[in-house]
């Protein structure tokens, strides 16, 4: 399963050995007892990638083994991939935080975490 985790100030994502399924359920469960509220909504998700990566082909020969919609790539400029998830997404008391997770082909979320690492990794740090 994917994982992608929206903040104020950046989207972390991972992937995650438990089902879509058994996640939600321990996230209800959680909200249940703690009297939060929870909201369950179908959506999609969407990254940027440098269109220049070097393993951009491993993606695309994943997406196209993806056995329905659930993936997406576009480019988004010349420099910039769109790669689109379609899943649900469980916002926080605002709508622009929360988390979004979504179930791929163990091979195509691999290739997809691995990229938006190398991409993570080349960042220039915001702090002196």
């Amino acid at each position: 399963m994917l994982k992608f985790t929206y903040t104020e100030t950046s989207v972390h994502l991972e992937q995650i050995a438990q089902s879509l399924e058994e996640w939600i359920t321990l996230r209800v469960i959680l909200s249940v007892r703690t009297a939060q509220r929870v909201v369950l909504e179908h959506g999609s998700a969407s990254i940027l990638l440098p269109a220049h990566l070097v393993q951009l082909y491993a993606l695309e020969r994943a997406a196209r083994q993806e056995s329905s919609d659930l993936l997406e790539v576009a480019i988004a400029d010349e420099s910039y991939l769109e790669v689109s998830v379609k899943g649900i997404w469980l916002p926080s008391h605002s709508n622009e935080l929360g988390v979004f997770v979504a179930t791929l082909s163990h091979r195509t979320e691999f290739v997809l975490v691995k990229l938006w690492q190398e991409t993570q990794a080349h960042i220039p740090s915001l702090r002196s």
